[in-house]
């Protein structure tokens, strides 16, 4: 079994963690496939298998990769759905990061973690993707995101007016710094901060949240996540920001932007005993006001 593993930052003190992750590897006859950048950090301060083999991007990824390894945070694991493209390659984010609404496996939990892939006792959870088309080339080859896609004014600019269409047909002009579509697993995200609402991560929906709106009138709505969405943007400046979870570009104001459904799903893993109403008490330190 082959298992790639993605981090974007090794730190001095996540040294005892990485290696006890990479020893149970080794035990449970795992052989891993490391991203280079990162295979670079760690290479001289990690014991790892003599033929540690090494990828950079999706298309180094073999048939014989089952699973791909996110080791930090939330930011670190959409980094790593960039990765897959469509392979049916499952992700797992064991959480060294802070929050870890998505990679929601503790680092304490790496060597229960290991095994569950090894042992196959794990729980996959499918999640909608969300993809952006524009009359431009954006966001190279990789034009979809798993947690929103957001149209932002540029810098200290007058706030904009976003045109909001739903297969066609006219929903909202929003005066506000900006607009987000998220998906059930962005809802608890970026959209959450803009006061969109939750929503579970298979209720087939997306959730469009005004940012900073003038109309204290208008409110996050959720449409069904078969509607094509398209935008038409007024700005007092040229160019607008355009970003796909943590990637952006700038881009002229005249831009043609819609988004949809990706046709492909991606695949997390998590360890059977956690869940999603599970990660929302944790994070969200629910029921911790005893009170009432």
């Amino acid at each position: 079994m082959k298992a790639a593993v993605y981090s974007r930052v090794f730190e001095d003190e996540q040294q005892k963690d990485v290696q006890l992750f990479f020893n149970e590897l080794a035990i449970q006859k795992i052989e891993p496939v490391i991203y280079q950048d990162f295979f670079e950090q760690i290479k001289n301060k990690i014991d790892l298998p003599a033929a540690t083999t090494i990828f950079s991007d999706s298309d180094d990824l073999t048939e014989e990769t089952e699973f791909i390894i996110s080791l930090g945070g939330d930011g670190t694991l959409l980094d790593t759905i960039t990765m897959v493209k469509g392979k049916p390659v499952a992700i797992m984010g064991i959480n060294f990061g802070r929050l870890g609404f998505l990679a929601s496996i503790g680092r304490e939990q790496v060597q229960i973690a290991v095994k569950a892939i090894a042992n196959r006792t794990y729980v996959v959870d499918n999640r909608t993707l969300i993809h952006v088309d524009a009359s431009i080339p954006m966001f190279g080859n990789v034009p979809y995101a798993l947690n929103e896609f957001s149209i932002h004014k540029r810098d200290v600019a007058s706030m904009i007016k976003i045109h909001t269409y739903l297969n066609g047909e006219f929903l909202n002009t929003y005066w506000a710094d900006g607009l987000l579509v998220a998906t059930p697993t962005g809802s608890t995200g970026y959209s959450l901060s803009c006061n969109g609402p939750i929503v579970f991560p298979d209720s087939g929906s997306f959730v469009i949240t005004p940012v900073a709106p003038h109309n204290l009138n208008v409110r996050p709505i959720v449409v069904p996540d078969n509607n094509i969405i398209s935008f038409e943007i007024e700005s007092r400046s040229d160019q607008i920001i355009c970003a796909l979870d943590a990637r952006r570009e700038i881009v002229s104001k005249n831009v043609q932007l819609a988004v949809r459904k990706e046709s492909f799903d991606v695949h997390l893993v998590r360890l059977s005993e956690n869940n999603f109403l599970q990660t929302l008490r944790n994070k969200l330190t629910w029921g911790l006001d005893k009170r009432n």
